[in-house]
C-alpha cells in the first residue's frame, strides 16, 4: 500500500523511459492516428452547420433504457423530449465563424444542456449518466453552439466534445487561445490538486482548483516586491489564468500558487518510479464518474498520471484501449485463460490493462501475479474458495489483478480486452 514497496522491486525505477522529444512525437502520433482525438489547429476559420449537428448528435442521443431522478422517480419521455428540444438544432446556421475559447474553471461536461442528474437504478445516485467528463482551467476549446436558453455551450476540445456552462468559457483570438498552453516558462501541477491563493480583488481566480497535469504560464521574472493581485510574488509563483469578461471575452489575469512540492517548473521525468509515485498520490480518493465530486474516474485517473510526464491519452477507457498510437496487445475471445494469465504475469509497472468500461495501471508482480492501482466504483474479488467478496472502497485502490471479479460473466482475467504499453520512441 505504498509507492516505496513497488519502486523498490524495480531494477531501475528511475531509469528514463523516454525523453521530451520522444514524448512530443508520441503525442503527435496520437493526434495523427486516433479518431477520438481532434486537432483544433486544423479547424478552418468557418465551420459548416452539418458538422456542428454531427458533433452534437454523436453525444446527445435519447437514452434507450429507463432513467431515474435522485428521488427514484422515472424520467418521463416528455422530459427527455424537452432536453432534445433544448438542443436547438434548428437554430444551427449553415456556416459560422470558428470561435476559440479558454475554459476558466473546472467545468463539468454534460450529455445534454442541463445540470439535472439521472441514474440507471432507483437509489443508486453515485453515477450520473448525464455526466461525461470535465475540462480544466486553460483548456482550449471551440464553441460551436448554444442551447435554446443560451446558458449552455457545446464545446469541442481535443479530447472531448460536450455541453458545459457557457459562463465557464471565455472567447478569444485563435492564436492566443491555442498558444496559451504552449507558453514558456510554465508551471505544471504535479499533485492531485492545488488551489490558487485567495484573491478578493480577482474573485473568479480565488482558490481556483487546478488538477494534476494542468499547465499554466509562469511569470518567472515577476519582481519579488511587486504586487500580484492582493499580495506580492515573493512567496509564491505568479501565473496567468483565463478570465471571462462581462461580455464573454477572454482576459488573462495574474494569480498566485504556493511554492509547494505539488507544482513543478518542468514536466516530471518519464520513469516507472514517477508513474507509481504519481498514482499513489490519489490513493483513497473517492470515485468520481466523469470527474464528478471534484474527483475522477478510472480513465481520468490514468490520464492525469501520464499527463504529469507530458504524455496524452484519449479521455475514455474504450478509446484508450482501442488506440493504435501505443504498443497494444489485444486479447480476443479466442485467447484462453491460461494464455491470458501468462501474458498478464509478464506485465510491467505502468502498463494499462483494459476491460469493458474500466482501466487499471500495473504496479508490479508478486507470487500472486500482477497488482494494479485503479479508480473503481464497486470492486469485488473471489476468495480462495471461489466465494465472491465485495471490497471496501469507492475510489483509488490497490488490488491483485487475477482474483478480481467482473460480475456474472466471470473473472476479470476473462474480460481483459487489451493492454497498452506507453513506450514513446524518438522520431526518425
Amino acid at each position: 500500500m505504498t509507492a516505496e514497496f513497488w519502486t523498490a522491486r524495480l531494477p531501475d525505477a528511475d531509469g528514463l523511459l523516454a525523453d521530451p522529444a520522444s514524448i512530443a512525437a508520441q503525442n503527435e502520433r496520437l493526434r495523427a492516428l486516433d479518431p477520438a482525438v481532434r486537432s483544433l489547429e486544423s479547424l478552418p476559420d468557418t465551420i459548416a452547420g452539418d458538422q456542428v449537428r454531427t458533433w452534437i448528435g454523436a453525444l446527445s442521443r435519447l437514452p434507450t433504457q429507463q432513467l431515474y431522478d435522485g428521488h427514484g422517480f422515472e424520467v418521463t419521455p416528455a422530459e427527455l423530449d424537452e432536453l432534445v428540444d433544448a438542443l436547438a438544432l434548428d437554430a444551427v446556421p449553415s456556416t459560422q465563424a470558428t470561435r476559440f475559447g479558454l475554459v476558466t474553471h473546472r467545468a463539468s461536461l454534460r450529455t445534454f444542456p442541463t445540470a439535472r442528474q439521472v441514474f440507471n437504478q432507483r437509489g443508486d445516485t453515485d453515477l450520473d449518466r448525464f455526466q461525461e467528463s470535465a475540462f480544466f482551467p486553460g483548456t482550449p476549446v471551440v464553441v460551436v453552439h448554444t442551447d435554446r436558453s443560451g446558458a449552455w455551450a457545446f464545446v469541442v476540445g481535443e479530447f472531448y466534445a460536450a455541453w458545459m456552462s457557457a459562463e465557464g468559457v471565455a472567447i478569444g483570438e485563435r492564436c492566443i487561445v491555442l498558444g496559451y498552453g504552449r507558453r514558456e516558462p510554465s508551471l505544471i501541477v504535479t499533485g492531485p490538486q492545488v488551489r490558487t491563493m485567495p484573491s478578493p480583488g480577482e474573485p473568479t481566480l480565488s482558490e481556483l482548483v487546478l488538477d494534476m497535469g494542468v499547465r499554466v504560464p509562469l511569470l518567472q521574472d515577476w519582481p519579488a516586491d511587486a504586487p500580484a493581485n492582493d499580495g506580492s510574488g515573493s512567496g509564491a509563483h505568479v501565473i496567468e489564468l483565463p478570465v471571462r469578461t462581462p461580455s464573454g471575452g477572454l482576459r488573462l489575469a495574474r494569480s498566485m500558487l504556493p511554492r509547494s512540492p505539488d507544482v513543478s517548473t518542468a514536466l516530471l521525468e518519464y520513469t516507472r518510479g514517477v508513474l507509481i509515485r504519481q498514482a499513489f498520490k490519489f490513493l483513497g480518493e473517492r470515485y468520481g464518474w466523469g470527474h464528478a465530486h471534484g474527483a475522477r474516474d478510472c480513465s481520468g485517473f490514468v490520464s492525469e498520471v501520464y499527463r504529469s510526464v507530458g504524455i496524452e491519452l484519449p479521455r475514455n477507457s474504450q478509446d484508450q484501449a482501442a488506440s493504435e498510437a501505443f504498443d497494444r496487445l489485444v486479447f480476443d475471445a479466442n485467447v484462453d485463460r491460461a494464455a491470458r494469465t501468462a501474458a498478464l504475469r509478464r506485465l510491467q509497472a505502468g502498463d494499462l490493462v483494459y476491460t469493458p468500461g474500466h482501466v487499471m495501471m500495473v504496479l508490479g508482480q508478486t507470487r500472486e501475479g500482477p497488482w494494479v492501482i485503479h479508480d473503481t466504483n464497486r470492486p469485488s474479488m473471489r476468495d480462495a474458495d471461489g466465494a465472491l467478496r465485495p471490497l471496501p472502497g469507492n475510489g483509488v485502490v490497490v488490488t491483485p489483478l487475477l482474483p478480481l471479479d467482473f460480475g456474472p460473466d466471470g473473472g476479470l482475467v476473462d474480460a481483459v480486452t487489451a493492454v497498452q504499453r506507453i513506450h514513446p520512441r524518438r522520431p526518425a
